[in-house]
């Protein structure tokens, strides 16, 4: 693809940031099209499945989702066939977590924007573009980006007790006991064979709560434990659909999680 037809979207919680990223960009490359310029997270995701942009301006910390989850969700619904966009992290994070970005090859700006790493940032943009390979090659490169970048850090001490509360009375459920957990709104439901709990909590903060080796994240909203899963099977668009031991239904892995069922 040619540099002169790239198309980007913005992502940014503060308007007078957005306005100056907008104007510097429109500068440095006038033949890219910004296509929109939104204020949260949750809207960079809709507008980008929308649109269809080349390139994603993400800040790291914006309502609703931050950029990090808005990229995930993004891996996980983007159509099949379609080039996934190169993403851009805008971010004030320390020395520290831009060589973790660095070394991920996903590119970085820091806030306020300085107009020469700016520059820069275009010019790999413009090299990319130029050679970017097929989806189907792309994707898994961004995936195993994305997978780094989004490592939950590992529980000092992993909980043991889940305790959910119905009015007055405090249900103990043991960890062990739970087959998934799944984000719904605020709360989290916590499905066991018996029966199902809800607990007001986000699953970003229970994650690192839990023993990873045991339970699997393997959606964005889904966690799963791997000693209760009996059965995973690919379809062709790289979803993986999970069996059960002790529930009825089938859960459903996205192409970012999918790596974590491949055959011995």
């Amino acid at each position: 693809m040619s540099s002169a037809l790239a198309r980007c979207l913005i992502a940014e919680d503060e308007p007078l940031l957005a306005a100056g990223l907008r104007a510097d960009l429109e500068r440095l490359w006038p033949t890219l099209d910004v296509l929109a310029l939104v204020g949260d997270g949750l809207r960079a995701v809709e507008q980008a499945l929308a649109l269809q942009p080349d390139i994603c301006f993400l800040d790291i910390r914006m309502p609703g989702q931050t950029g990090l989850e808005a990229a995930q969700a993004l891996a996980e619904d983007w159509p099949d066939g379609t080039p996934f966009p190169l993403l851009v992290f805008v971010t004030a994070y320390d020395q520290y977590a831009l060589q973790a970005f660095e070394a991920q090859a996903v590119d970085y700006l820091v806030k306020p924007v300085e107009p020469a790493r700016l520059q820069a940032c275009v010019k790999r943009l413009q090299a990319r573009l130029a050679d970017r390979a097929s989806p189907a090659e792309m994707l898994p490169q961004t995936l195993a980006q994305l997978r780094a970048l989004l490592g939950t850090p590992a529980a000092a001490t992993p909980l043991e007790v889940i305790q959910a509360q119905v009015g007055a009375v405090v249900h103990l459920v043991p960890v062990d006991e739970v087959i998934y957990f799944e984000a719904a709104d605020k709360y989290i439901r916590v499905v066991t064979a018996e029966r199902e709990h809800l607990i007001r909590m986000s699953l970003k903060d229970l994650l690192p709560q839990l023993d990873a080796k045991r339970f699997w994240q393997v959606h964005r909203g889904t966690v799963v434990q791997a000693r209760c899963i009996t059965q995973a099977r690919r379809d062709d668009s790289g979803k993986v659909f999970l069996t059960l031991r002790g529930r009825p239904e089938t859960l459903t892995a996205s192409r970012l999680y999918a790596h974590l069922f491949k055959g011995m």
